[in-house]
């Protein structure tokens, strides 16, 4: 059996990653939080952290420890409350980028918060490796998020796949056709996500592929400030078909790319009926844009 208390000591100094704050947040002293950590890690076995330069960083065992803390530390808030009669007043937490957010999941999110005597819901805005790791440590119940590669120790399941469109001004040589082959773009300036990221690598591959000359002319993460940069004429910007084009900019299909497939991701199946509701919120309601 894993001691509890050991347990919500582990979480706290997984969230400081410093045995000092650690201990002033659990109202103890700093040498009786190392034994509680060292007995924690003697049971199981493992070591839970190491020191890399002046800083503490948790191993894998120790990333998994936490998110198996979290949820214990849930289950037992939401099984007193259950016990005594009361609805436990526990969010929901989501992590997906801010495109996702703003393009992919809001009428699902809209659906989800509308009913009544459902829990509240957390939003924290997470790039694609932010939203993964929240996930594994607990912080968060579900992620959303584009993947080339779907890991191994994490339940996924593809929500929905998006098109790629090139956008360019209304003046822009290519802005009266309806679509553009990848040889049309050859040779323009770029504007695309930083080096890494799914969309720049399913891009990078169908553009080597076909032997297309491409000069990114500005990186920069988030659907709008790419907007913004085609809108101001530095480039062409790739982007997701579901986005909202500003006015004055227009969007042209590429057939010749493959979409981009964004996945539901989670630590366990199900871990409360909030979560397994939220889940099936966005399984039943996001749609491929057209």
């Amino acid at each position: 059996m894993i001691d509890s208390d050991q347990l919500r000591s582990f979480i706290v100094f997984a969230e400081t990653r410093n045995f000092t704050r650690a201990a002033e947040r659990l109202a103890i002293s700093q040498p009786s939080l190392h034994v509680k950590i060292r007995k924690l890690a003697e049971s199981l076995d493992v070591a839970l952290y190491r020191r890399v330069g002046r800083n503490l960083e948790l191993t894998p065992e120790g990333e998994r420890l936490l998110g198996f803390a979290r949820d214990s530390s849930e289950r037992s808030t939401r099984f007193e409350a259950e016990l005594h009669g009361r609805r436990a007043e526990q969010p929901v937490v989501l992590a997906a980028g801010e495109g996702a957010y703003l393009y992919l999941l809001g009428g699902a999110i809209q659906r989800f918060v509308g009913k009544r005597g459902k829990p509240s819901l957390r939003l924290l805005v997470r790039d694609r490796d932010a939203a993964l790791e929240a996930v594994r440590r607990g912080e968060a119940h579900l992620g959303v998020t584009a993947l080339d590669e779907r890991p191994l120790d994490l339940w996924t399941q593809k929500l929905v796949e998006v098109q790629m469109v090139a956008v360019v001004p209304a003046r822009h040589r290519l802005a009266r056709r309806r679509t553009l082959r990848l040889a049309d773009l050859d040779g323009e300036r770029w504007i695309v996500p930083p080096a890494g990221r799914p969309h720049r690598a399913t891009l990078s591959r169908a553009l080597d592929a076909a032997g297309i000359r491409w000069e990114p002319v500005v990186e920069t993460s988030g659907w709008e400030l790419m907007l913004h940069f085609a809108r101001l004429g530095i480039g062409v910007a790739i982007v997701n078909s579901c986005c909202t084009i500003p006015r004055g900019l227009v969007a042209k299909s590429l057939p010749e790319l493959p979409g981009i497939p964004y996945y539901l991701v989670q630590r366990e199946r199900a871990v409360s009926p909030g979560v397994d509701e939220l889940r099936d919120t966005f399984l039943a309601t996001v749609r491929p844009s057209r």
